[in-house]
């Protein structure tokens, strides 16, 4: 398996590049937050306010990884303060999003397993007030799988499947989405005015004080030296390629994992521990991209060169999640007291497609990971 190490003469590193970098994204923080509060009372200002929450969690994630990458190089206490603030300000902002993004995935998968012409009940688009929601691209190979595949579970298919479960899914599907759009959306309007509290509250406001100070200095360790970054940075890029070597690549994109569908249609509601060693991975893969970033950032906060290969593994791990907990959402619903058969057929078969995507997403991850970097654009 090819890796990319990183080479200190290939990559000279400005004196200043972390406190660079870090001014840089507490820069984009505040200018996020004054778009977000500009956008709230404007007229037209859903999208923008959509954005700049978009930009406050991006800026806060890069500003916390750094934090805990680069830890020995800043000042202990300041450090260890920070970065739990940030994190809970990033999670708390990403949910509604997230929420939103799962119910628009499972309705369109609802409508792709089941017929567009003959799901009428469920509605192909999920209008929110605060978010616009992302298209669901077409389907993936594993979802191909999945709807042509007569052998497939319970018979999930189009070609080859009896009228009667055809039939099933069809009215099941509806009866699904609406389950699925009442549960989700309550939990999107939850988050949405637990982001809307915590933007107005004391604690967040002290997180804003922190990094506005930070845009103008960066509180360095007295013994914070520049040939201490890259070995940092190594050391980061090393966690993500232990942890990469524990995960069952060879065998990643199998095209049907039983013993995850069996998992999460059984009453047990714990997440699935396939998944876990993924999602780790995808947060290393994370933390190692900005250590890159610091790495190749100039005097002036201008980040350089990103590698095309993590970028396209990130991609793959973000879908990799997606699905995995839209899987755990219909297996969920699934579990909801006394509802149809119908019902209950229409989510087990939504919920082994998305563990469909759950491999093919560990398969396309494997493909990423495995090509040899050619070069940086």
């Amino acid at each position: 398996m090819a890796q990319q190490h990183l080479d200190p003469a290939a990559h000279p590193v400005a004196g200043d590049s972390l406190a660079a970098y870090l001014q840089a994204q507490a820069t984009e923080f505040l200018r996020a937050l004054r778009v977000h509060r500009e956008g709230q009372g404007a007229a037209n200002g859903a999208q923008d306010t959509v954005d700049a929450a978009r930009a406050l969690r991006r800026s806060s994630r890069r500003i916390s990884g750094t934090l805990h990458t680069f830890r020995p190089l800043l000042d202990v206490d300041w450090s260890e303060r920070m970065r739990p603030e940030l994190a809970w300000l990033s999670g708390t902002l990403a949910r509604e999003h997230a929420y939103a993004a799962r119910l628009e995935r499972l309705l369109d998968a609802l409508h792709r397993l089941s017929g567009a012409s003959g799901a009428t009940g469920v509605p192909r688009q999920v209008t929110t007030p605060s978010a616009t929601l992302p298209a669901v691209g077409g389907r993936s190979a594993a979802a191909e799988r999945l709807a042509g595949d007569p052998g497939g579970p319970a018979g999930n298919g189009r070609r080859g499947q009896p009228a009667t479960e055809r039939g099933n899914l069809t009215v099941g599907a509806a009866k699904a989405g609406a389950l699925l759009e009442r549960q989700l959306t309550l939990a999107r309007t939850r988050a949405h005015s637990a982001a809307l509290q915590a933007l107005g509250s004391s604690r967040f406001h002290a997180v804003a004080d922190s990094v506005a100070v930070l845009a103008s200095e960066v509180p360095l360790a007295p013994t914070a030296t520049a040939d201490r970054l890259t070995p940092l940075a190594a050391e980061a890029e090393g966690r993500l390629t232990d942890a990469v070597a524990g995960l069952p690549l060879m065998v990643a994109g199998h095209p049907y994992n039983s013993e995850a569908l069996v998992h999460g249609l059984s009453a047990d509601t714990a997440p699935q521990p396939q998944d876990a060693p993924w999602h780790q991975v995808r947060l290393l893969l994370r933390l190692h991209r900005y250590a890159l970033e610091v790495l190749h950032t100039t005097g002036d906060g201008d980040v350089g060169s990103t590698d095309v290969r993590l970028v396209s593994a990130g991609q793959a791990l973000n879908r990799h999640r997606d699905a995995a907990e839209a899987a755990s959402a219909a297996a969920s619903a699934a579990r909801t007291p006394r509802i149809a058969p119908a019902t209950a057929y229409a989510l087990g078969v939504l919920h082994a497609d998305q563990r469909h995507e759950v491999e093919a997403a560990r398969f396309a991850f494997q493909r990423a990971w495995s090509k040899e970097t050619v070069g940086t654009p």
